[in-house]
């Protein structure tokens, strides 16, 4: 029996058809309910224990060839007279559009190689954070005013723990882990409890920079924030203005000269050519004794920018809520910049 398996074999790759009848036909011949595959399969249920394995193994070989051929055939032999259609019928219809990367992504990568050129390193931590270093860690003991000013997401169940309202809780985690010197980004998602707008949205991101070491004072915060800007936006003209951030003392935010050139300049910058785009300051003594870095011996500063806001300014971009539509007709405008 095993010869006339490997008779059949040797007609099976020798057959050729030119027609899509003729391929059906053979296909039925050996595949169909009674088909020369399914006698030689009746046959092999009725065989001995020990002529099993050569005969088996000789059928699927049988099989597979059938199968091989069959399919060649049916692509040989398929109908190209349609518009669309080719010869080679497991090809996609249409061919697939290429994504591109989310222009938050594409301002993160950017703001993060900025720095790392300097000397940062990456730092990440939980979304899902304790009050602790959401809060307290950072100058923010319970029942603290400044509290109010960031709208939190606690999680029902629990009060002690809520979705985190900044980056600076990974800046916590980071220097109970680490001795200075510390130089450290932070970019991830936020959370506020805040109602959705052209320019708030409850989910954000930020990216978040803090240096710790020996003799860091002002000068150096304000050297590195100049080297950034110049590097991201090509502005050479920033200001510092006087502000308040519980964890950072003295604080600042920090503007730079946008310009008047355009219509939009008027309105973006209601006239001053001056833009707002992100808080810094050095951080205070207390923080750095609840994270165990001896504030007599260590200082450093500490910044932060929201990614949305940098985003808005570099595309021009007039509403806060586009990068989170997915609407492939906004997207598909950052393809080039992959």
């Amino acid at each position: 029996m095993i010869d006339t398996i490997n008779e059949n074999l040797t007609l099976v790759k020798g057959f050729n058809a030119q027609s899509k009848e003729e391929v059906e036909a053979f296909r039925i011949k050996y595949l169909g309910k009674k088909g020369i595959l399914n006698d030689f399969f009746a046959v092999f249920k009725e065989l001995p224990p020990q002529q099993k394995k050569d005969y088996g193994h000789a059928l699927n070989t049988l099989k597979k060839a059938v199968a091989d051929k069959v399919k060649a055939l049916q692509v040989q032999n398929a109908d190209t007279s349609s518009p669309g259609l080719s010869g080679d019928l497991s090809r996609p219809a249409f061919a697939s559009d290429l994504g591109a990367r989310h222009p938050l992504s594409l301002v993160k990568n950017r703001i993060v190689n900025i720095f790392s050129q300097i000397g940062f390193n990456i730092s990440e931590g939980p979304e899902i954070e304790d009050d602790w270093h959401n809060f307290t860690a950072l100058n923010l003991p319970e029942h603290h005013p400044a509290r109010d000013m960031q709208d939190t997401f606690f999680i029902q169940t629990d009060p002690d723990i809520l979705l985190r309202t900044h980056t600076s809780s990974v800046q916590v985690r980071y220097m109970e882990n680490n001795q200075p010197p510390i130089r450290t980004i932070s970019p991830g998602r936020v959370f506020r409890n805040e109602a959705i707008s052209a320019r708030a949205h409850c989910i954000f991101h930020q990216v978040e920079g803090l240096y710790i070491d020996k003799n860091v004072s002002f000068a150096d915060l304000k050297q590195t924030l100049f080297y950034f800007i110049k590097a991201l936006f090509g502005k050479s003209k920033i200001r510092l203005r006087p502000s308040y951030f519980p964890f950072t003392e003295p604080s600042a935010e920090v503007d730079i000269y946008w310009g008047l050139a355009t219509e939009t300049d008027y309105r973006i910058t209601k006239g001053t050519g001056w833009l707002e785009i992100m808080g810094c300051g050095m951080v205070d003594p207390n923080v750095l004794k609840n994270c165990n870095i001896n504030p007599k011996e260590y200082s450093g500063y500490a910044f932060g920018m929201g990614i949305e806001r940098i985003a808005m300014l570099l595309y021009q971009v007039g509403d806060i809520r586009l990068f989170f539509e997915n609407d492939i007709r906004f997207l598909s405008q950052f393809q080039s910049e992959n």
